[in-house]
């Protein structure tokens, strides 16, 4: 999977969700337990431990989707390396609502904010919804990138 390019300086409203059941926001430091648990059921430990980097962070630089006061979806930026978004995911049974564009969004602002005129996607799975919903452009000869020689 190649890694992508994001121009920071032509990112879309954040304001993009219209499920008013659905709370994006940043993770308080406090809420890494109930985090953690979601990515390490969801997704991977290998997530989860990506994730912790974000929470160490000053700002946190974690932003979940909540819905009823639990984890929906979750999104990490600048955890992997500097200016990297990911990893991220939602729930499968919320997905399909544009909760994966939100968390996207406000992780790509969060990078804006820290002072990045430009962002990375690592190792970019779905390089066409990156396309699609911020402008992405795939970086050429960047596979397979950080995440080569994984340890198991």
């Amino acid at each position: 999977m190649p890694d992508m390019l994001i121009n920071l300086l032509k990112l879309p409203s954040l304001d993009r969700l219209n499920d008013e059941g659905v709370n994006i926001r940043r993770a308080n430091p406090f809420e890494i337990t109930p985090v953690r648990k979601f990515i390490e059921q969801n997704f991977s430990a290998a997530w989860a431990d990506e994730i912790s980097v974000g929470f160490a962070n000053k700002p946190v630089t974690v932003v979940i989707a909540t819905r009823d006061a639990r984890v929906i979806g979750f999104a990490g930026y600048e955890c992997t390396r500097k200016a990297f978004f990911g990893p991220t995911g939602v729930a499968a049974n919320e997905r399909g609502h544009g909760i994966g564009t939100a968390l996207l969004i406000a992780s790509l602002w969060g990078l804006r904010e820290l002072g990045y005129v430009y962002g990375f996607i690592g190792g970019a799975g779905p390089t066409d919804f990156y396309e699609r919903a911020v402008g992405a452009a795939t970086i050429p000869e960047s596979e397979p990138g950080i995440y080569r020689d994984l340890l198991k």
